[in-house]
Formats: C-alpha cells, structure tokens, sequence
C-alpha cells in the first residue's frame, strides 16, 4: 500500500513539474519584416494633358498572406489597399472586414504598444484612418521636383482583420528603395515598409 502511494505521490509531483516548464516557457518577442516594391498602382505613361497616366487600380495587401488578389477586394482576406500615396483599410466604407488604423508620431523601434489615448480608426468616406496629402499624413510633397518623402517619425498601428495588431513604418516611395531619389529616373508608386505583426490579439511589440 505504502509503495503504491509513493508511485502516486511521484507521478502527482512529475505532472506539476511538467505544468511548471510548460507555463514558464516566454514567448519569442515579435520580429519586424520588410516588404520591398509593393506596386501602388505605378504610372504607365503620360494622359493627354501631360499628366502621369496608371490603372488605377488598388493592391491589396494582409499582413499574413501578403498580396491579395483584386479579385477578393469585397472580402476580408486583405487589411491594407495601397494606390498612389492613398492607402485604405478594410473596414468602415472602404471595405467589408474590421480592420482600422491610427497614425502615430514617435520611433519605429520605441513603440512598443498602442497608446490607450490614440484609438483605432477606420476609413469613413474622405475621411481615412490613414490621411492623405502632402504633411496631413505619413508622406511630404515637394512640387519643385516632383518628389514624395515618407515623414520621419510617422508609424501606422493597423488592426487587421483578424483582430491583430501591426506597426508599420513607411520607408520608401520609389523602386528599389534609393538612399537619394532622382525624381527623373527613379519610379513612383512602389512602397517599401517594415512593420511588426503581434499575432496573439494584443497591441505588444516587444
């Protein structure tokens, strides 16, 4: 009786043991991914005014599977839709998912959490989570040379249509991503970001 009570009293401690290791495993902090080139819809010629021709046509893009068809826009697989400097969400009027966005200002690297004081948005009409136009969002304008900047210091918190979370900062407008862009010879529309994916529902990037 003695011995059976042991073999119990050791498989008792054993299994505790066990739940101990399982619960003090930490989780791998998330780890920032860069997309390169993503086209916005790029410009395929001039119109008859002179002025820059394109598509004008959306990319889709979700944050776990990458670019999406234009063919599933009336979905909820894609998050972001990039045309030009216009970037929507997926959701309000711009989309039949949840998803949404705020713009932030502070470092890429620094922010490890969505501030309680700056709520997720999603598009409604004109009204973008994410503005558009030269200082009122992530991008400046310089009408002397034609040239579009990303605005240092500008990073976009996007809930995605799952329900997660991602920070994203913009770091270029033109292919290829140049340290110094010649206006004349490099091409516009093509969006190069890192971002952030936190794929457990919280707002934590640590």
């Amino acid at each position: 009786m003695k011995k059976r009570s042991y073999i119990l009293v050791a498989a008792l401690v054993t299994g505790l043991m066990a739940c101990d290791n399982t619960e003090s495993v930490e989780k791998e902090p998330v780890k920032a991914e860069t997309v390169r080139d993503l086209p916005a819809d790029p410009i395929t010629g001039v119109d008859a005014t002179g002025r820059p021709a394109s598509a004008g046509k959306y990319t889709y893009f979700s944050f776990k599977n990458g670019i999406v068809p234009a063919a599933d826009s009336a979905s909820n697989r894609w998050d972001l839709a990039f045309k030009a400097t216009t970037i929507l969400v997926n959701g309000g009027t711009s989309g039949p998912g949840n998803a949404g966005a705020v713009l932030l200002d502070g470092i890429f690297d620094e922010i490890s959490t969505l501030p309680a004081t700056a709520p997720i948005r999603q598009d409604q009409g004109a009204d973008l989570a994410i503005p558009t136009g030269s200082g009122k969002g992530w991008y400046s304008y310089n009408p002397a040379n034609n040239l579009i900047v990303p605005i240092a210091g500008k990073v976009l918190i996007v809930k995605t249509t799952e329900g997660n979370y991602a920070k994203v900062e913009i770091l270029s407008y033109y292919k290829g991503a140049p340290a110094t862009v010649n206006t004349a010879t490099d091409e516009a529309r093509y969006y190069t970001f890192r971002y952030v994916l936190q794929p457990d529902g919280t707002s934590n990037f640590q």
